[in-house]
């Protein structure tokens, strides 16, 4: 698909709070029906007017597809970024953006506890095109500098808070250390989601989802997105979108655009339990430590009040009994649904180093053996801390 033929879709810096921006950006009321929700356009082609005579600029649902559209521009204007642009995958996600930013020869910086899915995806996949990778410390902005190299590196990959240890990473410092070295950051904003904090209006170049998560909310559908504040950056990851062509089913963005019209009033009572788990937590014989960026005693507490709105729905904590306990609290609880995942109306506990985490066993980005990791749902908050009260027990 040419430049000239891009579909068009609402403004993506709608007027409005966040609220208004995800119910509304994006897409206008059908003007033939005045449906006030995009259809599901289940077509894979378009019918042209006359050769190259493009309607809307759709000629294949792999380029383009008015369902995704309509969910791409919602996603640029809550994260307040020029284009967005969803995809099958977060990693589908990812593994396009370093196709369009990296070439064989090119270094990445990568946070020392990332998501052990994204380290596969640059051990294992991207390490053998030719992309060399260093892990670095997200909390330390000198550590970080320190892993760059100068004319090589391509991108800073940042989470925060990061999978599963909740780290925090100061987005804005990160971005001058990045773009001093001529690099890009990249920040995963999947566990904070767009409404607790929008990390291009920090510095950031690119902000990646798991749209899987909490965008969607209702772990149904899967999925991924990047949101990009460079028209020329733009224009590459729509080569590679479409040249890669990993991209979702209109039923699929459908889904997620359901979603993220209700992602504020959720992410308040993500917040709202979490922050009641925490304290029950916090109390308990049971548990050694509890891992949340609201406690005052978190190490990135700070920058976490700083540049999130809230502290999100992700809490992690260590056993006192050591792995068996941890591996006995998951199994026993209930309300809690065992499984990996996280950022849906329910409740889920897992075991990271069992888990979520297995890929990087025995690497410098293994994580405790004891530690639990809980995605704080939306269910009446009594039940959630009876449940734990006898997980622990």
């Amino acid at each position: 698909m040419s430049d000239q033929t891009q579909p068009s879709h609402r403004e993506s810096h709608l007027k409005g709070g966040f609220e208004t921006r995800a119910i509304h950006a994006g897409y206008e009321p059908d003007p033939t029906t005045g449906a006030v929700i995009p259809p599901i356009y289940a077509t894979s082609t378009y019918k042209q007017d006359g050769v190259g005579g493009l309607r809307g600029g759709y000629e294949y649902s792999r380029s383009a597809n008015p369902t995704r559209t309509a969910l791409e521009g919602a996603l640029a204007s809550v994260e307040e970024g020029e284009r967005g642009f969803a995809f099958a995958s977060g990693l589908a996600a990812e593994d396009t953006l370093v196709r369009a930013t990296c070439r064989p020869g090119d270094h990445v910086v990568l946070p020392n506890d990332a998501y052990g899915g994204t380290f596969r995806l640059f051990d294992k996949v991207e390490q053998a095109w030719g992309i060399e990778h260093t892990p670095a410390p997200v909390t330390d902005v000198d550590a970080v500098r320190a892993a760059i190299r100068p004319g090589q590196t391509r991108l800073v990959w940042l989470e925060t808070p990061t999978n599963p240890l909740l780290n925090i990473g100061d987005i804005e410092a990160l971005a001058a250390v990045a773009h001093d070295a001529g690099a890009l950051l990249v920040v995963d904003n999947t566990f904070a989601s767009p409404y607790l904090q929008q990390p291009l209006v920090l510095g950031a170049d690119v902000v990646v989802h798991s749209t899987t998560k909490y965008v969607g909310g209702h772990s149904d559908v899967v999925g991924g997105a990047l949101v990009v504040r460079d028209l020329d950056l733009a224009d590459k990851v729509t080569f590679h979108q479409n040249a890669i062509g990993a991209v979702p089913g209109p039923f699929d963005c459908f889904l997620t655009h359901r979603g993220l019209k209700t992602l504020g009033v959720r992410m308040d009572r993500h917040c709202d339990n979490a922050e009641a788990v925490v304290e029950f937590l916090a109390g308990h014989p049971g548990v050694v430590e509890v891992i949340y960026p609201g406690l005052p005693e978190h190490p990135g507490h700070a920058i976490a009040s700083r540049q999130m709105k809230r502290y999100g729905g992700m809490v992690a904590f260590r056993a006192a009994g050591g792995e068996a306990q941890a591996l006995a609290v998951c199994e026993r609880a209930e309300v809690f649904t065992l499984g990996e995942s996280l950022g849906g109306v329910e409740s889920l506990i897992e075991h990271p180093g069992r888990m979520t985490h297995a890929s990087v066993a025995g690497t410098e980005l293994e994580v405790p053996a004891d530690l639990v990791r809980l995605s704080v749902g939306i269910e009446t908050v009594d039940d959630l801390l009876a449940d734990l009260d006898r997980a622990l027990g």
